[in-house]
């Protein structure tokens, strides 16, 4: 019972404001951090469905002590789910007592709707590239299997593979058990919006990463060679870092930091899961670690996820639906936060290559932030020019600032998201640090020779 009681105080906490959906799990002391987080957001998926069964069946004036959050906990495990998980506790037989009722609401709303299948409930009256239509995208772990195995895999559970998409309109017509290879990360599998993967056998063990294709981006830009040195500067939950480790085939070492314990604790248990063996975890604030550190002399890599509002989530609209846009005040604050942990990332003396991303869609957390840190490096750094197929770019809030990559539910089937790719400069001995950022906010036209060659070179998807 302990799992649905502390499903509930999420889903209230959730609703009053008190924090995101994410946060709070990690906050509750629950001990299957993955179980609660899996129950609360296939709870929240199935919300509005949820509401209507429980007002129509009378649920809640039939029984007065039932409160309206471990209401719709218990309801979507008993009717969704995968049904009462050991016993229950005293709540079991007075759920079962309303059954078929409940039952009986859930199969007149699929009638009135016009669909035969529970999940065909989520699709109803919503839109094109809406956030309920962002696929299932998994990242198949190459530390443990290749894409090849695990489609095997699928296909021998009955699932359809459909070979690799050739664009948005594949994907939008996913149905049902099909499933498809992402055009652009060969490790990415893509499922329809409604498939829940969190008790598949092969997610269990740790060959299958649930992650959002945005999300997966940062790590495939910054492109580590195995062998490299990498900071991974606000690491937790670890789904980066996991991918990170993946392309360096566990060969050199990854430096991650976040100064939350708890956060810190699951990850290590993620990334122990997926095989990850060259993390070293570190409970620390990314601001107080020295560039002058030996230990960090020969990273030349820097993935930087700092802390940002999570207006680009697809679930965000269900985790804090009153929520809206951050206000100023937190903007700034985060903002301020933003900017200070990436211009002290450009100050480590060996990197060479830099992504900065966020879950944000707002301009001051992103091309804002980049802008000034760019201003900050006096010519040092700059965009590099990635993925230019991508169909969304940055705001065009500075010069270059179309080099950012966007992503959103609406252009790209995915959540929210921003990513900078930062690249160092070389500067000849006889160019002044002035001229330098002076060009820096001039556009000019590509170097020639060498230079060229080693800028190609370095930039993954150009």
């Amino acid at each position: 019972m302990a799992v649905y009681s502390a499903a509930a105080a999420v889903l209230a906490g959730v609703e009053s404001r008190q924090g995101s959906l994410k946060g709070l799990v990690y906050a509750s002391n629950f001990q299957n951090v993955k179980q609660l987080y899996a129950l609360v957001c296939e709870t929240q998926r199935y919300s509005a469905v949820l509401d209507a069964v429980i007002a129509n069946a009378g649920l809640l004036r039939a029984e007065k002590k039932l409160r309206p959050h471990l209401a719709k906990v218990l309801v979507y495990d008993l009717l969704l789910g995968r049904g009462f998980r050991g016993r229950g506790g005293r709540w079991k037989p007075l759920l079962e007592r309303h059954q078929a009722r409940l039952k009986a609401e859930l199969a007149r709303l699929k009638v009135r709707q016009g669909v035969s299948r529970n999940e065909d409930l989520l699709e109803v009256g919503s839109k094109p590239g809406s956030a309920s239509q962002v696929p299932r995208f998994v990242r198949v772990n190459t530390l443990k299997t290749c894409a090849e195995d695990a489609i095997d895999y699928f296909k021998r559970q009955g699932f359809s593979y459909q070979g690799r998409a050739s664009g948005l309109d594949d994907i939008r017509a996913l149905k049902g058990k099909c499933f498809l290879l992402d055009p652009l990360l060969p490790e990415l599998l893509v499922f329809p919006a409604q498939t829940d993967l969190h008790d598949h056998p092969l997610y269990q063990a740790g060959h299958l990463i649930l992650q959002d294709k945005a999300s997966c981006l940062p790590a495939m830009l910054l492109a580590p060679p195995p062998g490299s040195h990498v900071i991974d500067a606000c690491a937790a939950p670890g789904n980066k870092t996991s991918h990170l480790a993946a392309l360096l085939k566990n060969q050199g070492k990854i430096f991650a930091f976040d100064q939350d314990a708890k956060r810190l604790a699951s990850m290590a248990t993620l990334l122990a899961r997926a095989g990850v063996s060259c993390c070293e975890l570190a409970e620390q604030d990314f601001l107080t670690v020295s560039p002058s550190d030996q230990r960090y002399c020969q990273v030349q890599y820097i993935l930087l996820d700092p802390s940002c509002s999570g207006s680009g989530m697809p679930s965000r609209q269900l985790e804090e639906p009153k929520a809206g846009m951050p206000s100023p005040e937190r903007l700034r604050a985060l903002a301020a936060f933003q900017q200070r942990a990436l211009s002290h990332a450009l100050t480590f003396p060996a990197l060479r290559r830099l992504v900065y991303s966020t879950c944000s869609v707002c301009q001051e957390e992103n091309e804002d932030v980049v802008s000034a840190a760019l201003q900050q490096s006096l010519g040092a750094f700059r965009l590099a020019a990635v993925l230019p197929s991508w169909p969304h770019r940055g705001l065009g809030a500075f010069p270059g600032a179309e080099h950012c990559l966007r992503a959103s539910p609406e252009t790209t089937l995915t959540g929210g998201f921003f990513i900078a790719v930062l690249e160092r400069v070389e500067v000849p001995s006889s160019v002044s640090q002035a001229e330098a950022a002076a060009s820096e906010l001039t556009p000019s036209p590509a170097p020639k020779g060498k230079k060229r060659r080693r800028k190609a070179a370095a930039t993954p998807g150009t």
